[in-house]
């Protein structure tokens, strides 16, 4: 299976892009690169502002909160969507418990895709606001 197929299938299930087509999915898939980091690598600092949105290709990572573990995650599972529209600190950290292979999509391209594509902006927006206002309750 070809890389963006891949992930293209883990991308499908991030809320905040669910119900998006297939072609928008691939323009999507074809910001991130693949990304190969160690055992113990921070890649999500809790309280730093996020700039990128990452998904677990292979490998597990370890989620937490004020120093305790909320979770472990392995392939298919992704963190920080909301940094690929807001500016935010980051809410928890996130570490490499085994050796991870990543897709990462910076927030620069993606926004200058969301620019290039008025409609698929509107549409994700629409899903992020949701999302926030049901966090904040």
């Amino acid at each position: 299976m070809h890389r963006h197929d891949v992930l293209d299938e883990h991308l499908s299930r991030v809320p905040l892009f669910v119900g998006l087509a297939k072609k928008q999915l691939r323009l999507i898939s074809q910001l991130a690169t693949a990304v190969e980091e160690p055992t113990g690598t921070v890649l999500i600092e809790q309280g730093q502002v996020g700039h990128e949105f990452i998904v677990v290709v292979q490998g597990q990572i370890e989620v937490s909160q004020g120093g305790r573990v909320v979770g472990e995650h392995g392939p298919g599972s992704w963190v920080g969507e909301i940094a690929l529209l807001e500016q935010r600190p980051r809410n928890a950290t996130v570490i490499a418990k085994t050796p991870v292979k990543l897709e990462v999509i910076k927030q620069r391209e993606f926004v200058g895709l969301l620019e290039e594509m008025p409609d698929l902006a509107q549409q994700i927006r629409a899903v992020a606001a949701d999302r926030l206002a049901n966090a904040e309750h």
